[in-house]
């Protein structure tokens, strides 16, 4: 596979290419899972790994073969090609601080973009052996079956996730997540990433992110809109690019925003 950037690519291409790109940095994160492995602290204050680098470096040069006039972004190191109208935006260990200690929910994203349209995203996560890739009117498929947000639409029956409710820094969005978990049947802090896997498969009904960087959310906005979901930023917008993520099944997507937003969500 080489192909140029101005062309124009299936979708089911750059579904396929998200995948494999997905799973080949991951396997390379995994060869450092539970093993001694050196953290360093970024200047955010955000841990990062030689597992973090190496697996970015992996997919890099996968895509610098394959796709050798895209853009690549990432999280570890600088952006090339930053004029292309495509785009491959990659988080090599999403969820470094599970990682680090040992704990599977972690994976690895992979998303190509032109302009803020998501084209393509996946979502590999190595320790727990689950896929879960998507693309605009191509499906959301996990481990190769369709995959499907569930039916529950009563909140006292959600099961609702964030990643760490110390990243609500803003206090009314914390008021105001803590109005939902008082509604749901089960809150909990199965986040990062792996949160948006239980929500896509219909193992939780909501997942939300106060802050996110673009590697974080772009791959997965493809991935709950195609198996039935909603996504959009806290404000509302359809994005993957607005700083914040509500994730929902279709079913409590408005009694959500209604808590989280605002009646007018």
């Amino acid at each position: 596979m080489s192909t140029g950037g101005s062309a124009a690519v299936p979708l089911s291409t750059l579904l396929q290419a998200a995948s494999d790109v997905a799973e080949l940095a991951a396997g390379v994160a995994m060869r450092w899972y539970r093993g001694r492995v050196e953290v360093e602290t970024k200047g955010d204050g955000s841990p990062v790994t030689v597992a973090d680098r190496e697996a970015e470096l992996s997919a890099r040069a996968w895509l610098d073969k394959n796709f050798p006039h895209d853009g690549v972004q990432g999280e570890e190191f600088d952006a090339v090609r930053p004029d292309a109208r495509r785009q491959w935006i990659l988080d090599p260990i999403d969820g470094t601080k599970a990682f680090v200690r040992g704990v599977p929910l972690w994976g690895t994203l992979v998303a190509c973009c032109e302009g803020d349209t998501v084209l393509a995203g996946a979502a590999c996560f190595p320790a727990v052996n689950e896929i879960v890739v998507a693309a605009p009117g191509e499906g959301c498929w996990w481990n190769g079956a369709r995959a499907q947000v569930s039916s529950v639409d009563v909140l006292s029956r959600a099961t609702a996730l964030i990643t760490d409710s110390r990243f609500l820094e803003r206090p009314h969005r914390g008021v105001q997540w803590q109005s939902l978990a008082a509604q749901v049947g089960v809150a909990r802090t199965w986040g990062d990433c792996y949160g948006y896997l239980l929500l896509a498969t219909g193992r939780a009904e909501i997942m939300v992110d106060d802050i996110v960087n673009p590697w974080d959310a772009a791959a997965l906005q493809p991935i709950i809109t195609e198996a039935g979901g909603v996504f959009t930023s806290w404000d509302g917008v359809h994005t993957a690019f607005g700083g914040s993520v509500i994730a929902t099944n279709a079913a409590l997507s408005k009694a959500t925003r209604a808590i989280l937003v605002g009646d007018d969500a």
